[in-house]
């Protein structure tokens, strides 16, 4: 059996509890909770009674319509948060600062009104607690001349001053206040060589150093789910040591999903989605509007454009599909011309996706709505995340979370 000491009980009592709760309930200051986590100084035994007794109220704090909670962070649409609801998840907390976004959070989500605009003004320690902190953050580059000048002159540093300045601090403070049982952290491919590997360095040192979790880190492909290659590098980190690997999620064969899947139908059976109406698609005469056929003009620039490039042995161009292709990655540009996913049409210039085909390559159901005007929605899907990836991350996740939370209550339990 198990000997639980004071700091196993500290550790346990943060599954519930902010560090200012525990705080208040010890008598102690914010930081001197902070140096115990951080190992810095230990708190006397007695503080096991008093925690205890937080523990005992842990069967009324789990009584939500979750199994368990979840903030998101830089939301975007919601394309994670959608993937963690599907497993049982209850969100408590999130944070967009894009009004357009925020718009079409708000149509899909129940408390989308309550939406969190400015991540640098949110206050850590009001956020709600939670089990799991999901975040698409920005890739941004950090200034390493600072924290080199500290190591110089023999001074401490963490990651306060290394990537303060950066909206990955923000992740990094709330992980620090909040110590959710599991964070998962997603961002493009290339943040692994972002200013020439130092970005990455930063972000592996705060979450395993500083902030002391079990990261697992790995590139994933949509194209095992959707119709499209996408690659986003994916980080997830527990609190606690766990048998987490990557094996755990289900990859289907690459490829085993092809563009046809997601395109409108044209022979009668193209479903009529009521929020959409006839907005990208003529049901009467079962056609995709023309507006999405390109223009003259620009399916002759775009092909020049590409002659020219691969005169000079560039890869620059256009990507033509049909129905039985895979697509290259949707971008937030998509909008301008279309051009890197283009859908062949006999006899007639080629065609842009439209913002439901493209919820659909993303792997958003045709339950989702679409408040916006295309561009903002080309946009939008564009920097989303492909929604079928994350849920395999969070039904891999899940069966771990819920195996920690419940021991969080044995001591209390075994009593």
């Amino acid at each position: 059996m198990k000997t639980y000491n004071a700091i196993d009980f500290l550790s346990n009592t943060l599954n519930y509890y902010s560090k200012r709760e525990i705080a208040d309930e010890l008598d102690v200051n914010v930081s001197t909770v902070t140096r115990w986590l951080k190992g810095e100084s230990e708190p006397k035994e007695y503080v096991i009674d008093r925690l205890q007794h937080l523990l005992s109220k842990c069967t009324q704090k789990r009584q939500t319509s979750g199994d368990f909670k979840f903030i998101d962070l830089f939301a975007g649409i919601g394309g994670i948060r959608r993937a963690f609801e599907s497993v049982g998840g209850e969100c408590v907390f999130t944070s967009e600062w894009d009004s357009y976004a925020q718009k079409t959070y708000a149509a899909n989500y129940r408390d989308g009104e309550l939406l969190n605009g400015d991540i640098t003004k949110v206050v850590a320690s009001e956020i709600p607690d939670h089990n799991v902190l999901l975040a698409g953050f920005p890739c941004q580059p950090f200034s390493i001349a600072g924290v080199s000048k500290k190591n110089s002159l023999g001074r401490s540093h963490g990651f306060e001053d290394e990537t303060q300045g950066t909206l990955f601090f923000d992740v990094a403070r709330i992980i620090d206040e909040k110590r959710p049982d599991v964070f998962v952290l997603e961002n493009v491919k290339n943040l692994a060589s972002h200013d020439k590997g130092n970005t990455f360095k930063v972000i592996m040192k705060t979450l395993q150093d500083d902030l002391k979790y079990h990261t697992f880190t790995r590139i994933i492909d949509g194209q095992h789910w959707v119709p499209q290659h996408r690659e986003r590098i994916i980080i997830v980190g527990f609190r606690n040591p766990t048998d987490f690997n990557w094996d755990m999620l289900s990859y289907p064969d690459k490829g085993s999903v092809r563009i046809g899947e997601i395109l409108h139908k044209t022979d009668g059976s193209e479903p009529f989605i009521e929020h959409d109406a006839d907005k990208y698609f003529d049901h009467s005469n079962n056609k995709v509007h023309e507006k999405y056929t390109l223009t003259n003009k620009l399916w002759e620039y775009l092909q020049n454009y590409a002659a020219k490039h691969k005169a000079k042995g560039n890869g620059f161009g256009f990507g033509m599909v049909d129905e039985n292709d895979v697509s290259r990655t949707l971008s937030a540009r998509y909008y301008k011309d279309g051009s890197e996913i283009l859908v062949y049409q006999k006899g007639k210039n080629p065609r842009r996706l439209t913002p439901r085909e493209c919820a659909r390559l993303m792997g958003f159901g045709d339950d989702y709505v679409i408040p916006v005007s295309d561009t903002r929605a080309y946009k939008q899907f564009g920097n989303s995340v492909v929604v079928p990836v994350f849920t395999e991350v969070a039904k891999a996740i899940k069966p771990l979370l819920m195996k920690n939370m419940d021991s969080v209550l044995e001591p209390v339990l075994s009593k």
